[in-house]
């Protein structure tokens, strides 16, 4: 399997080389800063690592750059454009979760610290409402019962799916040795990366441009949540694996998938439009009616069987958790508020909300006429439009946060990968020009 990430690794030419500079260049000017003076601890130790990742990347791809001009091609791992990619995985992923699990031991996380947080606060939250589950069989508290002013650490706005990535912890979980082994982190990324495998196996292995992992692992966004968070990266491999198995004729699949996806955050649930339009189209031969009805009622039946017997246990609960929360309509206002278009333009007054809002809406209608008007033909096509759609709603949502861009960066990875496999590269290296050309896409 390693022939399909190296394949297009050596022997780039100064383009792509160019470009792998300037990007960790420009992941390192995220990193210091995030070392030097975020908020959160977790923050600060991830970018310390950070820092020495892509700092590396940064020298390394800049000796390979004056290499390339000077008509030296060096050989082995050193010479590898992955070289700079299996750094940041090691030494701004993988090190530093480990440090921040056994970090967290000493339980000062749910303290209204942010300094000594090990892990973010969706981490703690995910974990209870696993525990919460099996204890009262509903991951949502009253907020309006508790003998107290409720905070926002009160609230679970995820849907139930996401309650499953804490159970381990719930279940084995309480001494020091299986509290550092079932942290919810090492759930998210076992999550993700089985499917990211299942993608790949899906599409007959690939070959996985550089470009492609820079944007959808290698960036700041992914590996800091990686560290320190983790939900988002295991639904947007969810997400990407939905649209796996919608590309390769397994419909009724792809709804299960996604139904799992949108039980877990319905921030992603506009993909359940594009997915079903390219469902509709994918033979290329008429509509394909049969393939939309045997996705539409998986997605419809999954999330029914996932949300009613929450739903039962505590109706108003689960409509405060799920729904109001999440919109500032909540007992708690939300407090995301990253500094995006749409916050920028909501804070202005009572008609910059309006404004806003109305935004998202024009957004919304532009997402369905372009899927009207050209409905996607492949799963990169369908990938793209998720992106866009996702990355226009993030960014215009007054209430968001910058971290959930996550989601269109690892899209446009995806879909690089998907091109591939569309375009058959699979097997040996082509020639140095055509690896040019496919890894500086």
């Amino acid at each position: 399997m390693v022939r399909f990430f190296t394949a297009t690794a050596h022997s780039p030419g100064p383009g792509p080389l160019k470009w792998d500079l300037g990007f960790y260049l420009g992941c390192l000017a995220f990193a210091l800063p995030t070392a030097l003076v975020a908020e959160f601890y977790g923050y600060r130790v991830w970018g310390n690592f950070a820092t020495a990742a892509y700092g590396f990347g940064a020298l390394h791809s800049g000796w390979l750059l004056l290499s390339a001009r000077n008509g030296r091609t060096p050989r082995g791992l050193l010479g590898s454009r992955w070289c700079g990619i299996a750094a940041v995985a090691l030494l701004a992923m993988i090190l530093p979760l480990a440090v921040l699990v056994i970090r967290r031991l000493t339980g000062v996380d749910w303290l209204i610290t942010p300094v000594s947080w090990a892990a973010q606060p969706e981490v703690w939250v995910i974990e209870r409402s696993a525990d919460l589950l099996l204890h009262h069989g509903t991951p949502y508290v009253d907020v309006t019962a508790l003998g107290r002013a409720p905070v926002v650490n009160d609230y679970t706005p995820y849907g139930p799916v996401m309650t499953v990535f804490g159970l381990p912890r719930a279940l084995f979980g309480g001494t020091p040795l299986t509290d550092a082994l079932t942290d919810a982190r090492w759930m998210f990324a076992l999550a993700a990366c089985a499917c990211v495998l299942g993608t790949l196996k899906l599409l007959k292995w690939p070959r996985v441009p550089v470009g492609a992992a820079q944007l959808a692992l290698a960036c700041p966004l992914t590996a800091l949540t990686w560290a320190v968070a983790g939900p988002d990266l295991a639904i947007v491999g969810l997400l990407v694996l939905a649209c796996a198995l919608a590309a390769t004729g397994r419909g009724a699949w792809a709804g299960v998938v996604l139904a799992l996806v949108v039980s877990a955050k319905l921030i992603v649930a506009p993909a359940a439009a594009v997915l079903a339009v390219f469902v509709l189209v994918r033979r290329g031969k008429g509509l394909d009616w049969p393939a939309l009805a045997r996705f539409a009622i998986a997605l419809v039946a999954t999330t029914a069987v996932l949300h009613l017997p929450v739903y039962l246990v505590d109706p108003a609960a689960f409509v405060e958790h799920v729904f109001r929360f999440p919109l500032g309509m909540g007992v708690v206002r939300s407090p995301a508020a990253s500094p995006l278009p749409g916050h920028l333009i909501a804070e202005t007054g009572a008609i910059g909300q309006v404004a806003a809002f109305v935004l998202v809406g024009a957004a919304a209608v532009a997402m369905l006429v372009w899927l009207v008007r050209r409905p996607p033909a492949n799963g990169s096509g369908a990938l793209l439009r998720i992106a866009v759609g996702l990355g226009a709603l993030i960014l215009l949502t007054p209430a968001t946060r910058y971290g959930y861009l996550v989601y269109p960066l690892v899209l446009l990875g995806g879909y690089l990968v998907f091109r591939m496999a569309e375009a058959g590269t699979h097997g040996p290296a082509a020639p140095p020009a055509q690896q040019s050309a496919a890894t500086s896409s």
